[in-house]
């Protein structure tokens, strides 16, 4: 079993139900994971990723091994039939393979480089994790997608909300530089699992893959968009469209508390980290009804979750 994306949730309930039972008795199965080893290689930075993720496994038990792969590993090459006499000095079929050797789990974070679309879309560095590793794979943010993270969302959303089909608003946001698509897009497939009124709301030439947004309605217009919404969950992204680009930094976009007086008393989210006062207003993220904290904690157990069942593949 893999965990590479949010579709490969195969009943969202289910899973949420079953999240907030290992949240309760985090410590339950701990033998589950004796013996065992996760390696996390992180290509890009991490904060919440890493240190949920390396609490998840020790509370199953698990040993852990980190690696900072973009510093401390080899560069790698991933293309088949290469004359290997430039830059890079490992080939992924042989660093796959090792890395097995030494891990029953291998989690991966690989960020996109928003520069090649089509490059991005074909996910290089998790994809031939997949094809030349010998035990699961999970994916801890790729270019195009970040499941963990919409996993706690997701159980997030259903310890804090007060009716059985609330209005859920993904908004863009102002930040400086350009940011990937991975967040939003696994929000938004989560989302399209859930039974809520959602709607996506950006910019214009800020829509999203087409082919992730499907039928899922998507606004240009903010204030028409907060209309009684019971959360708010803000990110920025840069343009899918015009790929990687920074068109608009139009701080009319920002979380405001004039903006959230629009709502229905919204909950606020975000995956963290923020720009204060770009993104958001301090008095927002502040606020009482700031989700932030307690999705960044609902992290380890989304991960716990996913390790458990890969574990229970194992046996």
């Amino acid at each position: 079993m893999n965990y590479l994306s949010v579709n490969d949730i195969d009943n969202l309930g289910d899973w949420v139900n079953q999240a907030i039972e290992i949240k309760n008795k985090p410590f339950s199965k701990q033998e589950l994971g004796k013996n065992k080893t996760i390696g996390l290689l992180f290509f890009n930075p991490s904060l919440r990723t890493r240190l949920s993720t390396q609490k998840a496994a020790q509370n199953l038990g698990m040993q852990t091994m980190v690696m900072n792969f973009d510093k401390e590993g080899w560069a790698l090459e991933f293309e088949d039939g290469t004359i290997m006499n430039q830059g890079k000095s490992e080939h992924i079929k042989e660093a796959a393979k090792v890395i097995s050797q030494f891990c029953d789990i291998i989690a991966i974070r690989a960020f996109a480089g928003l520069v090649d679309k089509e490059k991005d879309l074909q996910e290089q560095v998790l994809t031939n994790f997949v094809k030349y590793a010998t035990v699961p794979i999970v994916n801890m943010e790729s270019s195009t997608g970040h499941p963990l993270q919409a996993l706690a969302d997701a159980i997030t959303l259903a310890e804090n909300k007060t009716k059985p089909k609330p209005k859920v608003v993904l908004t863009w946001a102002p930040h400086p530089k350009a940011l990937p698509h991975a967040v939003a897009n696994s929000f938004v497939q989560m989302m399209q699992m859930q039974d809520a009124e959602f709607v996506i709301v950006n910019p214009e030439g800020y829509d999203l893959d087409p082919e992730i947004t499907k039928n899922t309605t998507v606004l240009h217009h903010q204030n028409l968009a907060f209309e009684n919404a019971d959360f708010i969950y803000a990110k920025n992204w840069s343009s899918f469209k015009n790929y990687g680009k920074v068109l608009s930094q139009d701080k009319n976009w920002e979380i405001t508390k004039d903006k959230m007086k629009q709502t229905n008393n919204a909950k606020f989210m975000h995956c963290l980290p923020v720009r204060r006062n770009v993104v958001v207003a301090d008095e927002v993220l502040d606020g009482n009804n700031s989700l932030v904290i307690e999705q960044a904690n609902n992290r380890t157990f989304a991960a716990q979750l996913v390790m458990q069942k890969i574990l229970e593949t194992l046996k």
